[in-house]
């Protein structure tokens, strides 16, 4: 009898915590109201079920399809995860699927914001890109649920 050694999937992943002065609940108005969103996320516009097994999709700021997903996991007002595709470059489009998810933990007077977004790959170029752009969106969002301001303007395209 051979035994084939535990094989373990090569990861990428970006992990992103903040601490936001806010309720849980407000908070979670803010992931997942569209009007909300498009404050924070610099122009992009969001459409989503927001269910488990919902569809969503992301559109960039000048009307292209950006992003392309289904909801895994929705427990307001505690975890969101949701399955991801980036549609707008051919080179990360290719790459396939990512799963990203949101944790919330009421903290004190703040609430503990835990992102979580992975592929099963080494070295994706999906990860590389998100981990750039997910620092400028959360950063947005707590500026604009602790003061309804944002500290980075929409993008153009």
């Amino acid at each position: 009898m051979s035994m084939t050694p535990n094989r373990v999937t090569p990861i990428s992943r970006f992990v992103y915590v903040t601490y936001i002065g806010s309720t849980s609940e407000q908070l979670w108005a803010a992931l997942t109201t569209p009007e909300f969103m498009f404050r924070y996320w610099l122009g992009f516009r969001t459409e989503a079920e927001w269910m488990a097994g919902g569809a969503w999709k992301r559109y960039f700021p000048d009307g292209r399809l950006a992003d392309t997903g289904d909801i895994i996991e929705f427990e307001p007002p505690k975890l969101l995860s949701f399955r991801w595709r980036h549609e707008g470059r051919p080179e990360l489009a290719v790459e396939g699927w990512s799963v990203c998810s949101m944790d919330l933990e009421p903290t004190g007077h703040a609430v503990k914001l835990t992102l979580n977004h992975t592929m099963d790959r080494e070295h994706s170029k999906l990860i590389e890109a998100v981990s750039l752009g997910w620092p400028q969106i959360l950063s947005n969002l707590k500026s604009f649920v602790e003061t309804g301001g944002t500290v980075l303007s929409p993008r153009t395209s």
